[in-house]
């Protein structure tokens, strides 16, 4: 039998690589598209490619759009501060951090991709049990935009197939998501979570991302194969 298409959205991160990991393991033929955005932490494109080689995807795309012309968030407006060793981490407001409608528009782009190729699969490595407290990580959010991709798309609506949004990690804790990649044999230190790493690429180690990432590691055990800034 044939292998099924997928299109898995990969930042270099460690959530979206241990979900492409995930989706070669039910052995998709994957596709995996990236995204220079404007973002401030531009390395991770760089460690999106590393990673897209590793797993071996049939195809991988770097499309260049530019969330910066709006700005709004810490990743996309160098005059505003990357908050550093927060205490109340997925709790209370919504961090500066988040970059206005980012997943909708990034599944956006997927969507169009799959339907092109006839994927009915697509991948996507948001996390809402230990994540930063980002809206468009919850399953309410994956749930609304699926049924919006059926009721939108010719192919759905022509019943060649039923767009599914897969969450593979969405329950999972950093240790978990970690524990998983592991046992699958992927190495991470080809990702990189920092959101404002150094000019060399070595990650703060005290913001957010990089907090929830040593946490991870920490409870699961093993050593985060990463740099560090001294």
């Amino acid at each position: 039998m044939k292998n099924k298409k997928a299109v898995i959205l990969l930042s270099g991160g460690l959530d979206s690589a241990t979900t492409l990991a995930i989706a070669k393991s039910r052995n998709f033929d994957c596709y995996a598209l990236s995204f220079r955005y404007g973002q401030r932490h531009e390395t991770e494109i760089s460690h999106a490619e590393k990673v897209a080689d590793f797993l071996s995807v049939i195809d991988h795309r770097i499309l260049d759009i530019d969330l910066a012309a709006f700005g709004g968030s810490s990743l996309t407006d160098k005059s505003m501060k990357v908050s550093k060793d927060r205490t109340n981490i997925g709790k209370g407001p919504i961090p500066l951090t988040y970059v206005p409608a980012r997943n909708i528009i990034f599944l956006s782009y997927a969507l169009a991709w799959a339907e092109v190729l006839g994927a009915f699969d697509i991948f996507i490595g948001v996390n809402a049990a230990d994540y930063s407290g980002y809206p468009d990580c919850r399953p309410e959010f994956i749930e609304a935009f699926e049924k919006a991709a059926n009721l939108a798309t010719a192919a759905a609506v022509e019943n060649k197939g039923t767009f599914k949004i897969n969450t593979p990690i969405i329950e999972m804790t950093k240790a978990q998501i970690i524990k998983t990649g592991t046992a699958l044999g992927f190495d991470y230190s080809l990702t990189h979570s920092c959101y404002d790493p150094d000019e060399a690429g070595r990650s703060c180690g005290h913001c957010d991302s990089c907090k929830l990432r040593l946490k991870g590691f920490a409870q699961a055990n093993l050593k985060d194969p990463i740099e560090y800034q001294k």
